[in-house]
């Protein structure tokens, strides 16, 4: 449980941040992307007897690589591009769990097994998500330029597609350290749930990536304390207590201006 706690908080620290920039920039879908892709390459290590995060990095290259060929193709779109790529990846990768050499655990995979992190698993993470969060604080206002006025951006020194290559890394690294703890399918609860709920609560960039980061952590402890108390699973509780956060936020300030309007009459 000790290290499950470790992994929740590096988990809401990544996710809690950098999900507020998937959100500023649309990047909700490639961030759900990435997260299937990388399937095969989670499967192919697991065969192998090779570190998962290992395998995922393989798998998100290919994924990378695929959608980059598919995309040149002129009748093809971009999103279009990423559908086929995703699809075809997620598919391969349960084709490969089907065989009979797959080891024991396959649900591992697809929901996670933060009770089952090490301490090397930690230490890794670790270090994945100081290069996240020191990476974003670097970029912090080129991001905010691009993402707030593409067009000008140039004039102002910035690059936008270095930008975007970059964010899109940190994305693909932010994905490997959370799909140890919630798996293939669940991983983008983290991304994308703290963020869209800090965006209810806040509306300056730098508070929110700071509401969003906090938000993860105490909705990751809480899903393991109900995973604890319930008996129900340890990466599902997670994900759901950081889905339920939206709801809750929104409830909450829906209410606020009713109880104002009540006080004033």
């Amino acid at each position: 449980m000790r290290r499950a706690f470790a992994e929740v908080v590096l988990l809401g620290i990544a996710g809690g941040a950098l999900g507020c920039w998937v959100l500023f920039y649309n990047l909700s879908y490639s961030a759900e992307s990435l997260a299937h892709s990388l399937l095969p390459g989670l499967v192919v290590a697991a065969l192998l007897g090779l570190p998962l995060l290992l395998g995922g990095a393989v798998g998100i290259v290919v994924a990378a690589v695929a959608v980059a060929v598919v995309a040149r193709t002129p009748a093809v779109g971009r999103d279009t591009a990423v559908a086929v790529v995703v699809t075809g990846l997620f598919g391969l990768g349960v084709l490969l769990a089907l065989s009979p050499a797959v080891p024991a655990g396959l649900g591992e995979l697809l929901f996670g097994d933060v009770l089952g992190v090490s301490d090397s698993d930690l230490l890794f993470a670790a270090l994945l998500v100081a290069v996240v969060v020191g990476a974003l604080a670097l970029l912090h206002g080129r991001l905010l330029v691009v993402g707030f006025d593409r067009t000008s951006a140039r004039g102002l020194g910035v690059a936008p597609a270095l930008v975007d290559a970059a964010l899109l890394v940190l994305l693909a690294l932010a994905v490997l350290v959370a799909v140890q703890g919630l798996g293939n399918l669940l991983v983008v609860a983290v991304l994308i749930a703290p963020a869209a709920t800090a965006r209810l609560l806040t509306r300056r960039m730098g508070t929110m990536l700071v509401v969003a980061a906090a938000v993860a952590i105490v909705a990751a402890m809480g899903g393991l304390y109900l995973s604890y108390y319930a008996g129900t699973a340890a990466g599902a509780s997670i994900a759901g207590v950081l889905v339920a956060t939206y709801p809750v936020a929104a409830a909450a300030r829906g209410l606020i201006p009713a109880r104002r309007r009540s006080a004033a009459a």
